[in-house]
């Protein structure tokens, strides 16, 4: 049923000049979606304090409250006409008052951590791309249709948000960078196994994938109890997003997802001096897939004790920084990590080998990310102790990945399974640290195990069977002239 209310907004955008691409339509049809949630969530408090016999302070005015601009109703529960703002009104009411409204927030916020915040800062950063008050109007009246309160509305609701993020990262050179497929990060949890009392990070929140499948991974495996419920709600998932759009749409995952008020921050994550990192800031589980192919600036490169470029390489540093002792990290990375011979990728290779056990690196096949035209590995490495042996597996699901064939959860399960005793296979081998050059300390995937093919034929012998299957059909031939 929600499926055809995304359809019907994602129409009238479509026909509205203002928004011009998927991009485009997610971000307007979230800060939509945002506002509906956010009324129902107060509904839901003012509701419980009045059965306490309390009194619930709304954190919007009256004024600016879904049923009041968006959504009037009359005595029948049918749209207010009489009341109800359309057409110019409507984009003047919510460009020229409702946006500042909301976008001052930020400042009267106590802490980065409240909805306030949160709300302050979606609507400093975003803008209403929804030119004609008449398709806000007729999206308005859809978005009101969208039940945010029954835990399986919710699912199908954040079923639903997923598909539209994924479809956006199929739509073009932009989306990519926000889409991690599911199927990969969901074996990247399995392995890494957080655990309730645990905080995870994400220092590339993007859409915030990993946050939300890691939050569905503990909440299964863990005792029901409101301590428990609070922690993972409140105290174990964090994230860092630095583009506008992207922490919007990460706050709207999880909150469909089912987490309040989200621990994102809005923020450049390599603008921090790793060397203020600190023990407090220190997680125990980092998951994430840095985008790669940027180019950081000098001053940001100051940052690091590596100086490189590659956003990449330095996203590492920060990782390898903010984990905890005996902390476990899963990082997909692009393969020349593992190979590039500059000083920078030798010497992240060996902080990484020295300070940490990268126990298991996943070989992933070319096509396994939409669009970006880079092969990437996964490094799952434990802090405190120097690497002894490697477990690389290289993933072959039989196949060639692309859009229309994307990595499933299936293609994952024999990982999954083997890494566990990191036994080897065919497709999985080990490498003992001590056999590495020391100069280079290249980690480029070579396995042993391959079964060997048959070997190539040399040119001569080809070229002796071509004549002696010529002289062949010449008989052939010749015989059939005699018949005729």
């Amino acid at each position: 049923m929600f499926e055809q209310t995304f359809k019907n907004i994602d129409d009238l955008l479509y026909k509205d000049s203002g928004a011009d691409s998927e991009l485009d339509y997610i971000g307007q049809t979230s800060w939509v979606m945002f506002l509906r949630y956010l009324d129902e969530l107060e509904q839901d408090k003012a509701d419980e304090a009045e059965l306490k016999g309390e009194e619930y302070n709304f954190i919007l005015d009256e004024e600016y409250r879904w049923p009041n601009w968006a959504m009037p109703k009359d005595g029948d529960g049918k749209l207010d006409h009489h009341i109800a703002l359309t057409g110019p009104d409507l984009v003047a009411f919510v460009d020229g008052k409702l946006f500042p409204y909301l976008a001052k927030f930020k400042q009267e916020a106590e802490s980065a951590n409240t909805i306030e915040y949160k709300i302050g800062e979606i609507f400093s950063e975003l803008k209403n791309k929804i030119q004609s008050g008449y398709n806000l109007r007729e999206i308005l009246e859809y978005a009101d249709q969208l039940p945010f309160r029954a835990s399986n509305d919710k699912h199908e609701l954040s079923h639903l948000y997923e598909t539209k993020i994924k479809n956006m990262g199929n739509a073009g050179r932009n989306g990519g960078q926000y889409y991690t497929p599911r199927p990969l990060i969901r074996a990247m949890i399995n392995v890494t196994d957080p655990q309730i009392g645990e905080k995870i990070y994400d220092g590339a929140a993007g859409s915030c994938g990993f946050l939300c499948e890691a939050y569905d991974y503990m909440y299964e495996r863990m005792e029901k109890t409101t301590d428990n419920l609070k922690t993972l709600q409140e105290d174990t998932l964090y994230g860092k997003e630095k583009k506008n759009l992207a922490y919007v749409i990460g706050i709207m995952n999880m909150i469909l997802h089912g987490i309040e008020a989200p621990n994102i921050i809005h923020t450049n994550t390599l603008g921090e001096n790793i060397r203020d990192i600190q023990e407090k800031n220190r997680y125990h589980v980092i998951l994430a897939n840095p985008p790669f192919g940027g180019k950081e600036r000098k001053e940001i490169q100051q940052n690091f004790d590596i100086k490189t470029g590659e956003t990449a390489f330095l996203f590492m540093q920060h990782f390898i920084k903010s984990l905890k002792t005996g902390g476990r990290a899963a990082i997909v990375i692009k393969n020349t990590v593992l190979s590039n011979a500059d000083n920078a990728s030798v010497a992240l290779r060996k902080l990484l080998l020295e300070g940490s056990n990268l126990h298991t690196i996943l070989d992933l096949p070319g096509g396994t990310f939409t669009g970006a035209g880079v092969k990437t590995v996964v490094l799952f490495f434990q802090k405190g102790e120097p690497t002894k042996k490697i477990w690389y597996y290289q993933l072959d699901p039989g196949r060639n990945m692309g859009k229309t064939n994307p990595l499933n959860d299936k293609d994952m399960e024999e990982f999954v399974a083997l890494e566990k005793k990191k036994r080897e296979t065919e497709k999985s081998w080990i490498l003992n640290v001590n056999d590495l050059d020391e100069a280079t300390f290249d980690l480029s995937p070579k396995n042993p195990n391959t079964p060997e093919e048959t070997p190539l034929r040399s040119p001569e012998v080809i070229l002796a069977e071509m004549e002696s299957l010529d002289a062949e059909t010449n008989t052939i031939l010749n015989s059939i002239k005699e018949l005729i």
